[in-house]
């Protein structure tokens, strides 16, 4: 009885280890692509044509799209607005009065419309990625530019991918760093921090829900509203498939605001009460010390099914725990 207790306990944990996803990347020049058990999960592009680095395209683990493919991609019949929305960023609008978060369109008429000077977020290293069983992590360096190349600081990003059951988790930890020998300010707008853009079979007036995790539906419900995390989803091909992105207890702020529209863009942004209180005597900015840092963690779940049906709260919960 004993021998057989033991085999079956060696044949769980074997299945166990078998059950774990496995992580690749797969590097080109300028792009990094990531597999989860073979399936393209996603791809990291961090080249100089780009002012900053995003993940695009992402998928779920049926394989589904579910950002928008405008500007890498052109579909028929795709939105084409805000041409720096591209699948899964980490930026600000203002630091130092510096926008990283909007892009100049080489249009001379356009970009003098920008409210504040665009900067770039300059590669400082090669990026470094390793992968065990259950997960990978990806990790890069990029410098804050100002206009004329003035470095302000620099940013730390780091993604850590897995499978979460029938979901696909992206870990991303963001850190701002003050080493440019100045303090940096992140300024109170709305433009920020953490951003995804769905594509457009996600969009409200297309049949999407948004909903959050006080359990407020739709973006006038959500849009400038704290919570711990905001779920969109949808049905593509008679699926079922959504994307929450949770706020981890230790981000500044918690739970964070939420620039939440319904057109298709979701971003977790601690630093525009004035916009989203619609009070113009609020500052929500926060000040970095010269020779300090921020951090900032979220997760990332695309999963099958609605928030409901995917236990969006439960894996929430699991993701506050995590230290």
């Amino acid at each position: 009885m004993a021998k057989r207790c033991a085999a079956l306990v060696f044949l769980w944990c074997a299945c166990a280890v078998v059950s774990l996803a496995q992580v690749a990347f797969k590097q080109t020049a300028d792009q990094i692509a990531v597999e989860i058990d073979g399936k393209p999960v996603t791809t990291f592009h961090f080249g100089e044509k780009w002012p900053k680095p995003f993940l695009h395209p992402l998928r779920a683990p049926s394989g589904t799209v579910v950002t928008r493919g405008y500007p890498l991609e052109q579909n028929a019949g795709e939105s084409r607005d805000h041409h720096w929305h591209r699948g899964l960023w980490f930026a600000h609008g203002d630091i130092n009065g510096i926008d990283f978060w909007r892009e100049s369109s080489g249009n001379e008429t356009q970009d003098k419309k920008l409210p504040l000077p665009v900067g770039r977020l300059v590669l400082h290293a090669k990026p470094t990625f390793s992968a065990r069983a259950g997960g990978g992590k990806l990790q890069a360096v990029f410098v804050l530019s100002a206009p004329g190349k003035q470095p302000l600081g620099r940013l730390r990003e780091e993604y850590v991918f897995q499978r979460l059951g029938g979901q696909y988790a992206i870990d991303v930890t963001a850190t701002i760093q003050a080493d440019g020998g100045v303090a940096l300010k992140m300024g109170d707008t709305e433009e920020g921090l953490l951003g995804f853009r769905f594509a457009d079979a996600f969009r409200e007036d297309r049949g999407a829900t948004l909903l959050n995790s006080d359990g407020l539906n739709g973006t006038k419900n959500i849009w400038g509203k704290r919570a711990r995390w905001v779920d969109y989803s949808t049905t593509i091909n008679g699926q079922t498939v959504g994307v929450a992105i949770f706020d981890h207890p230790s981000n500044p702020k918690h739970p964070t605001y939420w620039h939440a529209r319904g057109y298709g863009l979701n971003a977790a942004n601690p630093f525009g009460e004035h916009d989203f209180h619609n009070d113009k005597t609020r500052d929500g900015s926060v000040t970095i010390p010269k020779g300090g840092k921020l951090t900032f963690r979220y997760r990332i779940v695309v999963h099958n099914g609605d928030a409901a049906a995917s236990k969006v709260e439960e894996l929430y919960s699991a993701f506050a725990k995590t230290k």
